[in-house]
């Protein structure tokens, strides 16, 4: 009896003590009832559960539709839309193929078409690209495995690399000093996490619902740029041309952009300086020519815009050649001018056309370098002279500067100078035209003054043609010789 009641007084104090321990614990407690987790005034109860890892979608490049913009100067504008498979809720996208010179602030992402609404947290561009040291060094002080150029497998522990060594220490303590240039094969047991194989765009994004989503990236990079190139044939007449034009593209960007949608500006835009150029590596060029195709040209905002007809792919440290025109029958003229200032030996031969609808073009032509030629009694075609010209707008004259007139000889010399004052002198000049040609010519005489200038004698009427400038339209027979000879007179400030 004594005993049973000893038991239940112990077991009743037992219970009295529990209470207040727990009733205590209770005391010093918070409960969260946000969350439904409850603290010690130190700290958490019950550790939180691991964090599960948040989804991700990669879009794979088959099924892609893209557009490359190409301005001058190191410049292109990529849009690239792809599918997605979005998950609901929270999840990252990651976006590889991109350019390797994007400039990351520039990028924008927009779904496109239907869909749940997909909010974007963050982006984020991932270049920290794998390579052999960056393993390493991620894998110090972890183990790995070296085979060397003599078939032997050495595995421990990396304690440190430099270009020329691995230092590894083996299980049972040893310590191994490895020539680099003696080994064949490291192996290591994964992709250490932040290292990637490609660069790649990351969105964190939260969707309202899942599904399949077309999502449109657009970023600017550099290492890209285009010019144009132009090829004349001419009628042995002179009077008529065909005239060729191809736009040259290249892409440095570090990006192969397939079936691309491609636009070219021609113009120069205005750009925000920035603290540091935007480097970028010319490897070996390919050169591909696409068939010419007319292209579509129109205006855009002050610049002109060509929108290729056809899909192009421009591959990675590619110049692609397409198709901007192409006309036959063009009129044009033969002139041939003699400016002393620019050379005083040498008459020069010029191409003139219009460029305008009656001519067979009408279209502004960009700035671009233009070949001439012209076909021999073979029938081959055999360089004349080639030129640059500016951009030129429609209606406008076409200038081409083809070379040395071999046949038409010109000399000039000063003859005379008179100070008629203080301030005003006369100064006389003779240049000598001589057609050794079977036809006759018309050579234009280019020449120039400063300051208030007056022409007070002339062999040869005289047209000037603004402040500066003045010519004389000379008709050379052949084997006649023609001199200009003419008197100005000069006013000083």
């Amino acid at each position: 009896m004594r005993i049973a009641l000893a038991l239940m007084v112990g077991i009743f104090g037992a219970v009295l003590v529990s209470g207040i321990l727990v009733f205590a614990a209770w005391a010093d407690t918070i409960h969260d009832a946000k969350t439904g987790k409850t603290y010690f005034k130190d700290g958490l109860i019950d550790p939180p559960p691991p964090e599960r890892p948040i989804p991700y979608t990669t879009a794979t490049v088959a099924g892609r539709d893209v557009a490359v913009t190409v301005y001058k100067d190191n410049l292109g504008v990529v849009k690239d839309r792809r599918r997605f498979g979005v998950p609901s809720g929270e999840s990252e996208i990651r976006f590889t193929e991109v350019a390797s010179l994007i400039d990351p602030t520039s990028v924008h992402l927009r779904p496109a078409g239907r869909g749940g609404e997909v909010a974007i947290l963050y982006q984020d561009y991932r270049y920290d690209l794998a390579s052999t040291d960056k393993l390493l060094e991620k894998y110090v002080d972890q183990q790995i495995d070296v085979a060397t150029k003599d078939d032997q497998v050495k595995r421990g522990t990396l304690l440190a690399f430099d270009p020329s060594s691995l230092v590894i220490q083996e299980p049972g303590g040893s310590v191994s000093l490895l020539n680099r240039a003696e080994v064949r094969q490291v192996g290591v047991r994964e992709l250490p996490k932040g290292l990637i194989t490609r660069p790649t765009l990351v969105w964190r994004v939260r969707a309202t619902g899942g599904g399949e989503r077309d999502l449109e990236v657009s970023y600017m990079t550099g290492g890209m740029d285009w010019h144009a190139e132009y090829v004349a044939v001419l009628e042995e007449s002179g009077l008529a041309l065909e005239l060729q034009g191809w736009a040259s593209v290249e892409n440095h960007s570090g990006a192969t952009y397939e079936d691309a949608k491609l636009k070219l500006i021609a113009g120069t835009i205005h750009r925000a300086p920035v603290a540091r150029p935007m480097p970028y590596a010319l490897d070996a060029r390919m050169m591909k020519a696409e068939g010419v195709a007319q292209v579509e040209e129109r205006g855009f905002f002050e610049y002109h815009l060509y929108e290729l007809p056809q899909r192009a792919t421009l591959s990675n440290n590619e110049v692609k050649q397409v198709g901007l025109m192409h006309a036959t029958g063009i009129k044009a003229l033969r002139k041939f001018t003699y400016d002393g200032s620019l050379d005083q030996d040498h008459v020069q031969v010029r191409m003139e056309f219009q460029n305008d609808a009656a001519s067979g073009l009408g279209m502004p032509l960009p700035e671009g370098t233009i070949r001439a030629f012209q076909r021999d009694t073979d029938g081959s075609l055999e360089l004349v002279g080639e030129d640059r010209i500016q951009h030129t707008p429609k209606n406008q004259t076409v200038r081409v500067a083809i070379g040395d007139a071999f046949d038409v000889a010109a000399e000039r010399k000063q003859t005379d100078v008179r100070q008629i004052s203080s301030k005003v002198n006369e100064v006389s000049y003779e240049i000598l035209l001589t057609n050794h040609r079977k036809d006759a010519v018309e050579v234009t005489v280019i020449e120039h003054a400063e300051g208030q200038w007056d022409i007070v004698r002339s062999s040869v009427p005289q047209k000037k043609k603004d402040s500066r400038t003045f010519e004389f339209a000379v008709r050379c027979e052949p084997e006649k010789p023609v001199t200009v000879a003419y008197t100005i007179r000069t006013r000083l400030p």
